[in-house]
């Protein structure tokens, strides 16, 4: 399902639940020591899959460490993003230098959220008083934060970014932030198996 949501020239790599007997460069253990095992799994999972896109891709497999920000540290002239929900990790990656600035990608069960987590995520304009609804919207604010985040290196609130879902699996992002890269953020969603996935990329303006 997230392949049919990449741009032309990216590629992704999914799995339902980890993977077992995953080697990590030691630059990636040293992430995740003394964290709980399934942490360390969901994580070896993660890079996993970011390899398996990379190689698709046509770039070597190298280590993925966690940078300052904790955000994967992506090889030159890639863009990349990672995503994990309950039972699902997913890696998607493509050359930087074309009209995509910036990718990010999101999933997340496909179920209501919490009534506090809406109030929190959600403007009073984008709460429909539907589940399915609110959980894609917190979704695509996940996507636009992952998408936004290397390219102006600041956070972003979840009220500073408006989604408007709209027909044929596709939904408008209007960031309300000031920013310093000259872009426009463009949204598509789908779901299935109980996973809601969200895409968002960072196009040249």
């Amino acid at each position: 399902m997230l392949d049919d949501l990449l741009p032309a020239g990216f590629h992704a790599s999914q799995t339902r639940g980890d993977v077992a007997g995953v080697v990590l460069f030691d630059e990636e253990r040293a992430a995740v020591e003394g964290a709980v095992a399934g942490r360390r799994a969901e994580f070896a999972t993660g890079r996993h899959c970011a390899r398996q896109a990379l190689r698709r891709l046509g770039a070597s497999p190298v280590p993925l460490p966690v940078g300052e920000d904790r955000a994967p540290v992506w090889p030159d002239r890639v863009l990349g993003s990672l995503t994990h929900c309950t039972g699902f990790r997913a890696a998607a990656v493509g050359w930087a230098g074309g009209e995509v600035l910036g990718i990010g990608i999101d999933a997340e069960p496909d179920r209501p959220l919490p009534a506090e987590v809406i109030e929190h995520v959600l403007r009073t304009d984008e709460r429909l008083g539907t589940g399915a609804h609110d959980r894609l919207v917190f979704s695509a604010k996940e996507a636009v934060f992952k998408a936004w985040w290397p390219l102006e290196r600041r956070w972003l609130d979840f009220h500073e970014a408006r989604v408007t879902v709209e027909q044929g699996g596709v939904f408008a992002v209007d960031v309300l932030a000031d920013r310093t890269v000259a872009c426009r953020y463009e949204g598509r969603w789908g779901a299935a198996g109980g996973v809601l996935f969200t895409l968002v990329t960072a196009v040249r303006a």
